[in-house]
């Protein structure tokens, strides 16, 4: 009697689940499925609380930056709008105290602020005796006129408490709270110095503001959706005008460019392990499908002696494996969801806890994704039970499964690789996983095909012992089967190794980028004449270690003898660079955290200068230019004769353009310095006094936050490698108990024909012990040149390779191989042989 597929497929549903047919499958897809969840619903709340934080991060929902007064139709044209709109100027000043507290001076940040300010986003400050070291608390209000509220490490530097008078120009004011968060702060240069923030009205009797003078206005905007989009509309139209210079749009992107990219970073090594375990999560479902379908060889053969039509067998499996990928994908998606909650804790204080619900784009693209694996490389071989003739019965050598259909294989990849291309996020990174991957199967297959040739004739069968001579020729006897089992575990510890390179040498490169002993403090401005009280002052305070460069302010006039303006670029930040000066230097060797990607540095070559090749792409310049600084009004010709890559996350002090040579005469020059003070305290109070010109810029507390954002990123990293690492032994059990049912049946004859279980146990292992060398060895090759294409390319890592990794690779594959060999296959000899026999026979 004829059953329709979908009963069919049920019963077959039940009946596999019951046996544990479908257990490997099931684990595979959740795997894959749940990593990629993981990561995709925490992308997901990451994206959404930075669209909803970033009026709070600019104080507003538009910010117009300008280094003059904004002209007055942008105000004009908010207003019309209905925005409401907040002007606020700063500028680096002295602060200073009073002579009777010791007259101390320190650079500041001064804010003056208008009422209503901030638009978006509160103030959190604090008052009273304690307040230097209390929690504080929001506010909506500014300070009031004669007042100041100031950083906290500002009260230490000049030795005031709260109350006392802060002077600045002509004008006192009184400590009155202390900032503990300003939202919109920003980055950059001065968002380092302490912070002071004074009343709108209380600036024009500082007398501070001068012809001269360097300000910074921001106008925020804020207000209704569409009204802000009008006037970023207008506003953008207004700028890009020929006549238009000194005014720009602020993003969240300018905004806080340390911390886009700390996420963006951590954002790729997770992406990158997900990538690994959806990876390897294909080839185990892959190696499972292939094995449930020869175990259901001769049931299908049964239906079609039954009357089961070929349709009716392809349909109720294809239903089968629906329903079992539905199930095991929401369970991945299920899994992946409370995985993400890890990754929020973990990161903790570098992302909002209170991050917004996630969108239904992770919960369809897990279910997508585990769908597609499982019809990828799951069903092929499957479907070909349909196939399987009638006339197995009673010729077990008939029917059996063959290469799957290339053309629906690739069809599966492709589809395959683009979900994982749009999970990657990234271009570079998805190509070199997948494409890498795709490229060792490839490499893996060709080689070990060669090796397998090989064997047979480098054993004598005369010489060699017993147990090799078997294995030898249980290797070689099936070529096809060896094949596969190489790359399959291959493919499996190459994923591996990369999570060990991963884990150590591709993180520590990641640390040492920033590491924990970078420079803290940045000295600028010091005198000629100070060169050597200076560094000798550093010596005795116990600092060993700095940078020490000249510092000139130059003005580019002058591209291979045609003079430049902002007017000759269109792209905003090359405007403001011509428009500004360069802060130059000379030096007669390279730094050494300067690497020379283009071009020659050599030592004291005159008329020669090396560029950053950040600052020449946005320049349009290349090798051999000339150009012309203006330097106090002396001008200068030189030639670009190198390129430099300068890792601006260093903490060294590092520049834009450097003449190669010891000196240049006749231009004004001062000098800076970084290194990492001393825990002597009062150091830095002793250097101020003794060099009460020089600018000391404390950026110990910056460098303690980008330390630990890293350390919970990586965190965060290690977490989710437990996904990968889990697939990876799915990966190696489904390689290994592949072969299971033949290996049990070529054991079961030769014990029959008298082979002891000792020498079949030393066959076993011999043969495992060879795939596992092999195949690490070739993961381990792979995965040095997968794990330098990332760090090259992807995530901008100087990273070498050890020596011993291919050695390593190869034991540990050996070590691996008979773990997963005695768990997967520890029964075969125990099975009675005339059972194995008989069943091998019905």
């Amino acid at each position: 009697m004829k059953n329709s597929f979908w009963r069919l497929g049920w019963r077959t549903l039940w009946r596999d689940l019951r046996s544990g047919e479908l257990r490997l499958l099931i684990v595979a897809v959740t795997l894959a499925v749940a990593a990629l969840s993981a990561v995709g619903f925490f992308a997901d709340r990451l994206q959404g609380g930075l669209q909803r934080d970033a009026r709070q991060l600019l104080g507003g929902d538009a910010v117009l930056v300008s280094d003059n007064a904004p002209p007055a139709g942008y105000l004009a044209q908010a207003r019309a709008l209905g925005l409401q709109t907040a002007l606020t100027v700063g500028f680096p000043t002295m602060g200073r105290a009073p002579d009777a507290q010791g007259g101390a001076a320190k650079l500041v940040a001064l804010k003056v602020v208008p009422p209503g300010y901030p638009l978006r986003g509160s103030l959190k400050v604090a008052s009273g005796p304690d307040a230097p070291n209390a929690p504080g608390a929001a506010t909506r209000e500014i300070p009031a006129p004669g007042e100041a509220w100031v950083d906290a490490p500002l009260l230490d530097v000049l030795g005031l408490r709260m109350g006392d008078q802060l002077l600045m120009g002509d004008s006192a004011f009184r400590i009155a709270r202390i900032i503990v968060i300003e939202p919109d702060r920003g980055g950059g240069f001065m968002s380092f110095a302490p912070r002071v923030m004074i009343n709108e009205r209380d600036l024009a009797a500082t007398g501070l503001v001068q012809p001269a003078s360097r300000l910074t206005y921001r106008l925020a905007v804020a207000g209704a959706e569409r009204p802000v989009a009008d006037f970023v509309a207008w506003a953008d139209a207004e700028i890009k005008k020929p006549a238009t210079r000194g005014l720009r749009l602020e993003s969240l992107d300018s905004g806080r460019p340390e911390m886009r990219q700390t996420l963006e970073r951590a954002n790729k090594f997770l992406n990158l392990v997900a990538l690994l375990s959806a990876l390897l999560s294909a080839v185990a479902v892959g190696l499972a499908a292939r094995g449930f379908a020869a175990n259901h060889l001769d049931d299908c053969a049964m239906l079609r002696v039954l009357g089961q039509s070929q349709r009716t067998i392809a349909l109720s499996y294809a239903f089968e494996f629906a329903l079992v990928g539905l199930f095991a994908s929401g369970l991945g998606v299920a899994l992946g969801f409370g995985v993400h909650y890890a990754f929020v804790a973990l990161l903790a204080g570098l992302v909002d806890a209170t991050l917004p619900a996630a969108t239904l784009w992770p919960v369809m693209f897990g279910l997508g994704m585990g769908l597609t694996l499982l019809c990828a490389f799951g069903l092929p071989p499957v479907l070909q039970l349909a196939q399987v003739p009638p006339l197995r019965v009673i010729r077990r050598d008939m029917g059996n499964l063959k290469p799957t259909s290339v053309a629906a294989l690739g069809l599966g990849v492709l589809g395959f690789a683009a979900l994982l291309l749009a999970a990657s996020s990234d271009v570079k990174l998805g190509l070199i996983a997948v494409g890498g991957f795709g490229a060792a199967v490839l490499v893996f297959a060709a080689l070990s095909w060669v090796c397998v040739m090989l064997l047979r004739r480098s054993v004598n069968e005369a010489t060699a012992p017993r147990w090799l001579v078997l294995a030898t020729r249980q290797i070689s006897a099936r070529p096809a089967y060896a094949v596969v089992q190489v790359s399959a575990l291959a493919v499996g510890l190459l994923a591996l190794m990369l999570l060990v390179l991963l884990r150590t040498d591709l993180v520590d490169s990641w640390r040492k980028a920033t590491p924990a002993d970078a420079p803290n403090r940045f000295v600028i401005n010091v005198m000629p004449e100070q060169n050597e009280p200076f560094q000798k002052a550093l010596r005795d305070g116990g600092v060993r270690q700095y940078d020490w460069y000249p510092m000139i302010r130059g003005r580019l006039v002058a591209v291979n003898d045609k003079p430049v303006s902002p007017d000759d670029y269109t792209d905003d930040r090359a405007k403001r660079l011509v428009d500004r000066e360069f802060n130059l230097s000379n030096s007669a060797t390279r730094p050494p955290h300067n690497e020379i990607v283009a071009g020659k540095w050599t030592d004291e070559e005159p008329g020669a200068i090396s560029v950053e090749e950040g600052i020449a792409k946005t320049l349009g310049l290349k090798l051999g230019d000339s150009l012309r600084f203006d330097m106090g009004g002396q001008q200068t010709d030189a030639k670009i004769t190198s390129l430099r890559k300068v890792d601006w996350g260093s903490m060294h002090a590092n520049f834009f353009v450097i003449y190669p040579v010891s000196t240049l005469p006749d231009v004004p020059v001062t000098y800076m310095t970084a290194f990492r003070a001393p825990d002597t305290k009062g150091f830095d109070n002793s250097l101020v006094r003794a060099f009460p010109n020089v600018t000391n810029v404390d950026l110990s507390t910056a460098l303690a936050q980008v330390q630990r954002v890293l350390d919970q990123v990586i965190r965060a990293v290690e977490f989710l490698f437990g996904f990968t690492l889990a697939a990876g032994l799915v990966v190696l059990f489904a390689a290994i108990t592949a072969t299971r049912e033949q290996r049990a049946r070529e054991f079961a004859i030769m014990r029959a024909l008298g082979a002891p279980a000792a020498l079949l146990r030393q066959v076993q292992r011999a043969e495992l012990a060879g795939v596992g060398l092999l195949a690490g060895f070739l993961a381990s090759l792979a995965a040095v040149a997968v794990g330098w294409a990332l760090a090259r390319f992807v995530f901008d890592f100087a990273w070498t390779s050890s020596l011993w990794v291919p050695v390593l690779g190869a034991l540990a594959g050996a070590v691996l191989a008979l773990a997963a060999g005695w768990w997967g296959l520890r029964e075969i000899l125990r099975r009675p042989v005339m059972l194995t026999l008989r069943s091998a026979s019905d």
